[in-house]
């Protein structure tokens, strides 16, 4: 068993000792007559091991599918230190996604929340929270953002794409964080490549290493590091930000995200905040954008005729706008609609972000379930989305069942809900459509085998190698 399995269990096991204390008269006197069905598991470590055990297996969901049958799709347990209330039904999780902070604040492993700051995004609750996703969300909306945007990530797959070969393999998880880091990076903080962005990629790698570690900060631990790493980090943006303070003129049109923030009059944004959320905000560049990516085209592989109706689509559209003399626009790559189907399939079967986990602030009742305060909320969107009463053959890869089918329903999630919707929703679209375009436009490429790893992060096993041959008819 690698190191990673032994360093995870050693940190759920010390988090659930410190756990269990705090939390054992809490379930000792929540009446379990209105908590629904289900077991707090062992003394000590509840059901934490046997969650992992089907984590890192083929078939991840299936912790929850047993239970499922035993106690119904919505059951209580004893993970990650806590105990919870676990949800695989639709509508639950959307009501608790879209309850207030009164409600409802999020729940994050230790080390995690250590890393992120109380200042993230992530944890941040009320009017602050709304403000900054608003503010966030909109740039991310904007059409100078999308022009920006779409710009550079053909600029970055370009010259990515010029130096393939044919012989050797081209890792495409690896090629999609280089181009996806990037272009988040540049749309954030205006960051160039060249030096100070090798820097920030170095230190990020070592931040997020340490996301999932064990919760010890003493020199020479995992998190310690990962702490050490994004002070440095911090340190840069810090400087950026001084610099533009340093202007005292704020931009009228703002080039990126942190324009936006620095430009706010509310005056509930502090330098640190913003420096803090900047950091966070890099994570979907590192990890959940190019797993996208790599899914997509792991699943292409694997279907021949998706993979022809992807690529037929994509040349039409290619062709007409040289003959137009045109440039590709954010528009013209969100309306392929196949490829968009794609994407939508790959989302709901990849299962990018899991879930998301939720405290209660107080006692709430739905669907005749109860939610005890203090307990933690698990909404298991892998589960859903693989539910074979909402999709037929669930397991299997089918671009063309999104053709009839609402992506606004209940039971697909993939970007989690409510207040905290993922801001960047489109920008992974239109990056993930940019990088299928030029791919399959340039290339045609053999896979060789590979598997996906489901636990901590979802990630291909090998990194998604592939052998390219570019296309004769490509210009």
């Amino acid at each position: 068993m690698d190191n990673l399995w032994i360093v995870f269990l050693t940190a759920i096991f010390s988090s659930t000792i410190i756990l269990l204390y705090r939390n054992r008269s809490r379930i000792r006197s929540s009446p379990s007559s209105s908590l629904p069905l289900g077991t707090l598991g062992w003394p000590l470590i509840g059901e934490t091991l046997e969650f992992i055990s089907c984590a890192y297996s083929d078939r991840p969901e299936s912790f929850m599918e047993r239970r499922r049958r035993m106690y119904g799709k919505v059951f209580k347990s004893h993970i990650f230190g806590s105990p919870t209330i676990v949800s695989i039904d639709a509508e639950v999780s959307r009501f608790v996604l879209q309850s207030d902070s009164k409600a409802f604040v999020p729940s994050y492993p230790k080390s995690l929340t250590e890393l992120m700051g109380q200042s993230s995004i992530l944890l941040i609750n009320g009017s602050l929270q709304r403000r900054v996703h608003g503010l966030i969300g909109a740039f991310f909306k904007s059409p100078h953002l999308k022009a920006q945007i779409t710009q550079e990530m053909e600029s970055y797959i370009q010259k990515s794409m010029g130096s393939w070969r044919d012989d050797h393999p081209i890792f495409i998880q690896d090629e999609a964080k280089n181009i996806a880091f990037q272009v988040l990076v540049k749309a954030l903080i205006s960051l160039n490549p060249g030096e100070e962005m090798e820097f920030l990629r170095k230190q990020f790698q070592e931040f997020i290493s340490g996301l999932m570690s064990l919760p010890v900060n003493i020199p020479g631990t995992r998190l310690y590091r990962s702490l050490q790493a994004k002070k440095k980090m911090v340190k840069l943006v810090g400087n950026i930000i001084q610099e533009r303070r340093n202007i005292n003129q704020p931009s009228m049109v703002p080039k990126d995200v942190l324009d936006v923030l620095l430009n706010d009059t509310s005056q509930l944004l502090t330098d640190t905040l913003i420096s803090d959320n900047m950091i966070d905000l890099m994570i979907p560049g590192e990890d959940s954008v190019p797993v996208l990516v790599t899914l997509a085209i792991k699943y292409l592989s694997d279907c021949p005729a998706a993979l022809q109706q992807l690529t037929e689509e994509n040349m039409r559209l290619k062709s007409l706008k040289a003959e137009r003399g045109e440039t590709m626009t954010w528009s013209d790559y969100l309306s392929l609609p196949f490829t968009q189907t794609v994407i939508t399939e790959t989302l709901r079967l990849g299962n990018v972000i899991i879930g998301v986990m939720r405290k209660a602030m107080k006692d709430v009742e739905i669907k005749g379930h109860r939610i005890p305060k203090g307990w933690c909320f698990f909404a298991y969107f892998r589960s859903v989305h693989l539910d074979e009463s909402q999709y037929d053959w669930p397991y299997q890869f089918n671009p063309w069942r999104w053709q009839d089918k609402n992506i606004s329903s209940c039971s697909f999630t993939p970007f989690g809900g409510g207040q905290r919707l993922c801001p960047g929703l489109d920008l992974a679209r239109l990056e993930a459509s940019i990088f299928l375009h030029h791919f399959v436009t340039q290339f045609r490429w053999v896979a060789e085998d590979d598997s996906i790893v489901n636990f901590p992060t979802v990630r291909m096993k090998r990194r998604m190698p592939v052998w390219v041959k570019r296309r004769r008819d490509h210009s």
